[in-house]
């Protein structure tokens, strides 16, 4: 029993070295005005923003990319001094005017899915030099364009350095001030060119509301 106990001990604080501080969301800044997103639309007292940024991860820091899930960036607008309660699974996503809507789903569930399109790794750095030295010779290099593409290991604190950016942005939960703006995300694994449509659609403690959006 008490190895077991050690052992449950030891996954938790793996977890918790890998896995964001669940408070630690701060969204994004809000723009000046909801007429500054694409679309934006009334729930009660209060005004829904949004833009539809497709497969690409718009952090304060730059652009991830994620293949299984699409991203809007949303900002909540209201009256001097007006708060509401935020949570992401008062958003759903319809595509293409499909009756059934996409729901929300935590930003944790997308960290594994990222990308960098800046990012090269140490394998492929060394690759394009290996290539690049067996032209400047006149050689093959060992296999020259035979050689097989190089395993990618990104490096953990890479991953987690990703991980963060997106866990800041995601829009934080809770009683929150207005205005306030964060990433949401929704799965999604179509191709962009093939989105035609698109509506946000609320349900939450302001009321109701469908933001339609620019695919």
């Amino acid at each position: 029993m008490r190895f077991i106990c050690l052992f449950a001990l030891a996954i938790a604080l793996s977890a918790q070295t890998t896995a964001p501080a669940p408070d630690a969301s701060k969204g994004l800044p809000p723009r000046a005005s909801a007429a500054e997103y694409q679309g934006h639309a009334k729930a009660g007292n209060m005004t829904i923003a949004a833009d539809f940024t497709q497969h690409a991860v718009s952090t304060a820091e730059g652009t991830l990319t994620t293949e299984d899930y699409v991203v809007v960036e949303v900002a909540l607008f209201g009256d001097p001094g007006a708060r509401t309660t935020v949570s992401v699974t008062d958003f759903s996503l319809r595509i293409n005017g499909n009756k059934k809507l996409l729901p929300s789903v935590p930003y944790g569930m997308v960290v594994a899915n990222l990308k960098d399109p800046d990012y090269v790794a140490p394998e492929e750095k060394a690759a394009k030099e290996k290539k690049s030295s067996s032209l400047s010779t006149g050689g093959e290099g060992g296999g020259g364009g035979n050689d097989p593409p190089p395993i990618i290991h990104i490096p953990l604190e890479v991953q987690r350095s990703w991980a963060k950016r997106v866990q800041t942005d995601a829009i934080p939960e809770g009683d929150r001030p207005l205005p306030i703006a964060g990433l949401i995300f929704f799965h999604y694994t179509g191709r962009a060119k093939n989105v035609h449509t698109v509506d946000l659609v609320y349900a939450g403690p302001a009321g109701k509301a469908t933001v339609t959006l620019a695919p």
